[in-house]
């Protein structure tokens, strides 16, 4: 389990994240080299909604779906989500899993223009808001809140500030490891948390804790997506059907309650610390897009142009969007249909359902 745990922190936890991308910043600012490629490299790291990558890699799909389009993809795994992101960001790998929180900040405002290929999930109840003592979320006001900040707690926290009208000026974040997070919440001190799981479950079995609101309240806020250099893809879109491809025959497997289907998950659960009654559980709080028509069309939805505009504001306001960005409009964004968001000139961050839309009609 532990395995699993620091996979989770790794991915909720970019404080680290804003001094690297910037660092970084002049490099992705750089325009990428155009040219073809026969050969692509793709990070991911450990998590509930990207362990099929794992099985993907390991069983041979990937290389079967690169095969079929006459090129090479290398799955690398990478135990710091983070680095994982900064090493994409500087131009080291072709693809990369991250929460769209994290493509808007990093790679984008850092410079890189990127397209997020795949939606695979959105977390769905796996991060939530903690309290005890009979406290609701008004009663957070003038009182102290433990999170790891600017991380996806932290926005939680403050959707959930927002539906009780409560600014987040009126209580007082406490910057918390999410190590010492279960020890945190068993002081006499600490009345809430914002956390995920498997943290959520463990503080949420404690006597007297309730759990007030989660994802589940917010969902397709916080997704987990497949993202490439976007001049990459143009000049290669092999490589964008090869991995489309080989996601959706996983899909496919994984989905089934048949024997194929429990041993890709035992596999996954395994790989990620767990077995296959807690990679079920994990996955029953995550909203899998199994067939790519259902991730079409989220993409396709106002919601999520909706979504981007609340994510760009709150990473605005916490002075992470970018480097000196003088408005939540610095990094612009375009989804599906034609809509945008922010600065035409300065797009870095694409919703593209091109290549999930030939999955969704088998023209791969």
């Amino acid at each position: 389990m532990l395995r699993n745990v620091a996979s989770k922190i790794l991915k909720r936890s970019p404080l680290c994240a804003l001094v690297a991308a910037l660092a970084l910043t002049p490099l992705a600012a750089q325009p990428a080299l155009a040219a073809k490629k026969e050969s692509f490299r793709v990070a991911w790291s450990i998590y509930v909604g990207w362990m099929p990558w794992a099985y993907a890699a390991e069983k041979g799909i990937v290389d079967k779906w690169a095969e079929k389009y006459g090129i090479e993809i290398e799955v690398v795994q990478i135990n710091d989500y983070i680095e994982s992101i900064n090493q994409y960001t500087a131009g080291a790998y072709d693809g990369c899993v991250m929460t769209n929180m994290d493509a808007l900040s990093i790679p984008a405002g850092g410079g890189l223009d990127s397209t997020a290929l795949i939606l695979g999930d959105f977390s769905n109840g796996n991060d939530g808001v903690v309290v005890k003592g009979g406290l609701d979320l008004a009663g957070l006001e003038g009182k102290n809140v433990n999170l790891v900040e600017l991380s996806v707690s932290h926005y939680l926290l403050a959707r959930a500030l927002d539906s009780a009208g409560i600014a987040e000026r009126d209580l007082t974040v406490v910057n918390t490891s999410d190590a010492d997070m279960v020890a945190a919440f068993k002081t006499a001190e600490v009345e809430a948390v914002v956390t995920w799981n498997p943290l959520l479950s463990e503080i949420a079995a404690e006597p007297g804790a309730e759990v007030l609101y989660t994802s589940a309240d917010i969902p397709g806020e916080i997704i987990d997506m497949m993202v490439v250099n976007t001049e990459t893809l143009a000049d290669n879109p092999d490589f964008g059907k090869a991995l489309v491809g080989a996601w959706y025959e996983t899909m496919s497997i994984m989905m089934k309650d048949d024997a194929e289907g429990k041993a890709a998950r035992t596999y996954m659960g395994e790989q990620s610390g767990t077995d296959l009654a807690g990679y079920d559980a994990q996955l029953a709080t995550t909203r899998m897009f199994y067939d790519p028509a259902e991730a079409v069309a989220f993409a396709k939805s106002e919601q999520l142009a909706e979504t981007m505009d609340v994510v760009r504001n709150f990473l605005f306001d916490h002075g992470i969007l970018g480097e000196g960005a003088p408005s939540p409009d610095y990094v612009g964004m375009t989804f599906p249909g034609g809509g945008s968001l922010g600065d035409a000139a300065n797009t870095k961050l694409r919703f593209d359902v091109d290549y999930m839309g030939m999955a969704a009609e088998g023209a791969l």
